[in-house]
């Protein structure tokens, strides 16, 4: 069957074709944190299918957007990863998020919580003013995934992947990693009553939300919403 397109001369019109259905974006989300392999992509987006993943995939690599690989030894996995163009979506995805926020409300009874959707929503909520003098390096074990946080001259960078000399390494569940960013849980109530393990300086959990809190302590609001 054709992909369906809107078929005006708009460059809105013409991106959506591209990117407009269902799943590509949210696909997108998650290659931003690093190339991933077929099963990885398939875990992170409950409900898709692996029919419907494959022609997503085909899609975007037919457009010049995904493209595949094969990671270097000792790993030689075949994954898919963002080309140059793919890469390019960040700001409309991490803008799509900034804009969402105002509408999550409370979690539906329905709603899947995914740890790497938290690691794009951070280059989100970041805020540089609070980080100027910050230079630090998260590692963040949640439900058996390993993510990177970096903060270094005001900027932050967001991976899946084992930190390199990290400040402190957390482990905890995705929904105590969503109390921390947006429902204003503090770092040494999660420590104190064993929801969160930590190695390493404790302390920087403290300025990991400072500085990540999608939901600022005291605030009824997500960052974004007026």
């Amino acid at each position: 069957m054709a992909k369906r397109s809107y078929s005006q001369y708009c460059a809105v019109a013409r991106g959506l074709d591209l990117i407009g259905d269902r799943w590509t974006l949210l696909m997108v989300r998650d290659l931003l944190l690093g190339p991933k392999r077929f099963k990885d992509i398939l875990e992170s987006l409950p409900g898709i299918g692996t029919n419907l993943l494959s022609t997503r995939l085909r899609e975007l690599e037919a457009v010049g957007l995904v493209e595949r690989a094969v990671l270097p030894p000792p790993a030689g996995s075949a994954v898919y990863r963002l080309t140059a163009g793919g890469e390019a979506l960040e700001p409309v995805v991490v803008a799509l998020g900034r804009w969402g926020g105002r509408f999550l409300g409370e979690p539906l009874p329905t709603d899947v919580f995914v740890p790497s959707a938290y690691f794009v929503a951070m280059r989100a909520s970041f805020r540089p003013e609070r980080a100027a003098a910050l230079t630090e390096r998260y590692e963040f074990r949640i439900d058996g995934h390993v993510f990177e946080v970096a903060v270094a001259d005001g900027k932050c960078t967001t991976r899946e992947g084992g930190a390199t000399n990290p400040t402190v390494v957390a482990s905890m569940d995705v929904r105590t990693l969503n109390g921390l960013l947006l429902d204003g849980l503090r770092p040494g109530d999660g420590i104190d009553d064993g929801r969160i393990q930590v190695d390493g300086d404790r302390g920087a959990l403290d300025s990991f939300v400072d500085v990540f809190a999608i939901r600022p302590s005291g605030s009824s609001r997500p960052l974004g919403e007026a």
